[in-house]
């Protein structure tokens, strides 16, 4: 998939059994979707591909100040200049630690590319629908 926006961001699990251990991740952000942003990591072995978990790119923008979301993914601010991001499938759940200023910058960048508001005139449907059948 082309990616207009990318930022590579050092992450931590702070609920994990190693939570000061960094690492390495992508925040992602494709016109085609212009909704959403995927935050993408490393393939577990070779041949395979990246994880990545894909959510609103409002929900990732308003989470930086109040707790937002409900469900698989919900984004509140952390401690020490970080963002929480809890990812979950009803039985299991991760929570993710990202340095703010990244993530500001980030949707900064996003957000230049598409505007608020401007999100349906970038919106590629067959290329959405193709991604949903796949």
């Amino acid at each position: 998939m082309p990616v207009a926006v990318s930022r590579p961001i050092s992450v931590t699990l702070p609920e994990g059994p190693y939570p000061h251990i960094r690492l390495v991740g992508e925040l992602r952000y494709d016109t085609a979707l212009p909704y959403g942003v995927g935050l993408a990591f490393p393939p577990r072995g070779p041949g395979e591909e990246d994880i990545v978990w894909w959510f609103g790119r409002d929900l990732l923008a308003e989470g930086r100040r109040a707790p937002s979301g409900e469900g698989d993914v919900r984004i509140a601010p952390g401690p020490d200049g970080r963002i929480l991001i809890t990812l979950g499938n009803g039985t299991d759940r991760a929570v993710i630690s990202v340095p703010a200023d990244t993530v500001t910058r980030f949707l900064a960048d996003a957000f230049a590319e598409v505007p608020p508001g401007a999100e349906s005139a970038h919106l590629d449907l067959d290329f959405g629908l193709a991604r949903l059948l796949a």
